[in-house]
């Protein structure tokens, strides 16, 4: 006999040893527990990727939701600066048209006091003047207090 049959024969024997001691089903066991170990991974990552994706189109409506939200506080915001602008637009007219009255009003109170001023000066210079002349034309007693009466009523028909 040979080498070889030896060999073959060991072969044979310890083959059919482990089938004895049944290593053939605790090999197909692991393969079995590793293939469900596969399976829950690729089950979890499906999980996960389900998971990220929806959080993902969440973010995405988030984030369509804030563009929204941002361009109504954009609008928001320039209508109310149109509308300050206006109102200080109104303020400032207001104030103008406030300030050319005022001014009005001085000019024409300046111009009554100026002609009241004028009145009496030429009141004055026509007192004086009549006075002038009726002292030159009136003389004596009776002229003195025709004088005196004719300035009392030309004062009083001034003031």
């Amino acid at each position: 006999m040979d080498a070889e049959f030896f060999v073959a024969l060991g072969f044979v024997l310890f083959v059919v040893g482990l089938g004895y001691l049944g290593v053939h089903n605790k090999l197909g066991a692991a393969l079995d527990g590793r293939i469900a170990k596969i399976k829950d991974e690729l089950a979890e990552a499906a999980r996960l990727r389900a998971e990220a994706q929806a959080l993902m189109q969440s973010f995405a409506a988030k984030t369509v939701e804030a563009e929204k939200q941002a361009a109504a506080i954009i609008a928001q915001a320039k209508l109310e600066a149109e509308a300050i602008a206006k109102e200080a637009q109104q303020r400032l007219e207001e104030y103008v048209a406030r300030r050319t009255k005022q001014a009005q009003d001085k000019i024409a109170q300046a111009e009554a006091q100026a002609t009241a001023d004028v009145r009496a000066a030429a009141a004055d210079a026509a007192i004086k003047a009549s006075e002038t002349v009726l002292k030159t034309s009136a003389s004596g007693a009776r002229g003195a207090g025709f004088v005196e009466q004719g300035i009392a009523s030309v004062k009083a028909l001034v003031n």
